[in-house]
Parts: C-alpha cells; sequence; structure tokens
C-alpha cells in the first residue's frame, strides 16, 4: 500500500508560516518519541534555519526509555536543544523555561544591548499531524487555549497564546510533505496516527504491527492476547480475532475488527513502550 496524504489546506498552513517565521525568535518542533526521525518533518529544517532550534520529544512515557536517550543525543549532536516530555501529564515541561532562555541567549543579550528588556521570546510551535501541539500547549499554559484531539487536523489556523512575560507562543496546523521518498515513514506515520485511517487499510497495517513487533518486541504480541506460536502475521492476527470474539455472523471472523483493537492497542501505548525508529 502507498501511504500518503497532503490535504490542501497543508499547503496554506506551510505558506503561513514561511510569512510568519520572520516574526519568531525560537521554533519549538514536537516529535512523536515512538518515532523521532519519521515524525520529523524535513520541510521544518528549512524553514527555521536561521532561528533557534528546540525539539521536544513529545509521548516519551509511550516509547523504549533506552532509544529515547539515543535519539537525543542524536538531535543535540547536530545542534538542537532536546527535552523529552509527555504533554498529558506535564512530566518535563517545568524545564522549558529554563531551555528556552538557554537557545534563545543571543537573541536576549542582543536586546538587553538595544536596550530592550521586556520584549518575550516568541516561538512557533511546530510539529506533524497528531504530534500533541495543542495539548503541549494546553499543559504548559494550565488552560484550553486550543483545540485539541485524537485525530490528525484538528488546529487548521494560526493562534498566538501569551504564556507569561517571558514567552509567547504560535501554534500552528500540523503538516506533512507533499511526498514521503521512503514509504516506510508513511508506514509509521499511518502506524502513530498521523494518517487520517480513512485513508488507509487498517487489516495491511495491522499485520505491519504484528511483523514489527515479533522482529523488536518478541515477547508483546503474545502476552497481549495470550497465543502462542503462530506460523505467520495473518494466522497471529487470526488467533487474536478467536480470542478477542471478534465475530461477524456465526462464527465469520472480523478481522477488521481484530486489526482495529491492535491498532489502537500500540496507539494507546498497551503493548509497553514501544519504539518503531530504530538508531
Amino acid at each position: 500500500m502507498n501511504y500518503q496524504w497532503y490535504p490542501g489546506h497543508m499547503t496554506k498552513a506551510k505558506r503561513q508560516m514561511q510569512e510568519d517565521i520572520r516574526l519568531i525568535d525560537l521554533v519549538i518542533e514536537l516529535v512523536d518519541a515512538r518515532i523521532p526521525k519519521s515524525s520529523r518533518n524535513p520541510d521544518i529544517d528549512e524553514l527555521g534555519k536561521h532561528k533557534a532550534r528546540l525539539i521536544l520529544l513529545n509521548k516519551a512515557d509511550l516509547a523504549d526509555e533506552k532509544y529515547n536517550n539515543l535519539w537525543a543525543d542524536e538531535f543535540i549532536g547536530k545542534g538542537f536543544h532536546v527535552l523529552q516530555i509527555n504533554s498529558k501529564s506535564g512530566q518535563g515541561l517545568k524545564a522549558i523555561q529554563g531551555i528556552v532562555r538557554e537557545a534563545c541567549q543571543e537573541k536576549i543579550a542582543r536586546d538587553r544591548r538595544r536596550g530592550i528588556l521586556n520584549r518575550p521570546v516568541r516561538a512557533m510551535v511546530v510539529g506533524i499531524p497528531n504530534v500533541g501541539k495543542s495539548t503541549f500547549i494546553n499543559s504548559y499554559a494550565g488552560k484550553a487555549c486550543t483545540k485539541t484531539g485524537n485525530k490528525p487536523g484538528v488546529t487548521r489556523g494560526k493562534q498566538w497564546i501569551r504564556l507569561n512575560k517571558d514567552l509567547e507562543l504560535l501554534d500552528t496546523p500540523g503538516i506533512l510533505w507533499p511526498k514521503f521518498e521512503d514509504q516506510l515513514v508513511g508506514l509509521k506515520l499511518a502506524i502513530i496516527g498521523s494518517i487520517k485511517d480513512d485513508i488507509i487499510d487498517i487489516g495491511e497495517l495491522a499485520l505491519k504491527i504484528i511483523d514489527f513487533m515479533n522482529e523488536h518486541y518478541p515477547q508483546v504480541i503474545p502476552k497481549r492476547y495470550s497465543i502462542l506460536e503462530f506460523t505467520d502475521n495473518y494466522e497471529a492476527l487470526k488467533m487474536i480475532c478467536l480470542n478477542r470474539r471478534c465475530f461477524l455472523k456465526g462464527e465469520e471472523l472480523d478481522l477488521a475488527r481484530a486489526a482495529g483493537i491492535i491498532v489502537d492497542d500500540l496507539r494507546s501505548g498497551r503493548f509497553g513502550r514501544i519504539t518503531l525508529d530504530r538508531i
């Protein structure tokens, strides 16, 4: 299956971001800690190439801790400031103000030399759909400033949020890029829910998840679904279908329902801490 999703509003959003970047001191990029590389829009590096940069490894609680640390080191080595966070629980958010000052120390020093003492840092919050930008902003601000949702495409327009006297955030819509050169990237984006489910084959997605888990986390599928040996991924799907009592009329297996359970279990963290991007 070809994984691709680039609706028209993303082109408009990208143009708006290109216009707004001149107002910005810092680009805060949220990535999904389960796919830190695959969830980075390559256009963002071009957009923010002359700005201070902060990468937030969001949903770090759902990702393999070993790989969280490896990816953080990888990004730091490329010159980014990095934090591991969980927007829902607030984990890691207290460190943001300090790291923002660190990332923008040149801008702050420049303002002081010019006699400008009270201008807040202006940061653009960017990332792909469903990576948790709005949840991050609401959690960090301590109030509901933006719309949130567990599906891609909730935020459609820009929003300025004044957090305190030192920091203003510009929320932006989640944008992908026009073509995934590597279809494995598209697959991983589909797995975590950054591509709309209506345009993908959930059954195929579930089989890919089973395949990945068998290779990298071989105990998860047998333990989660109480199944023992299986010869291939399709047989595993059928066994899960039986164990979860997913039936259509009579005894006909409802494979689509079982596939949906598998996809939802991974996205919701019921498999434990999983990282799909290896390093």
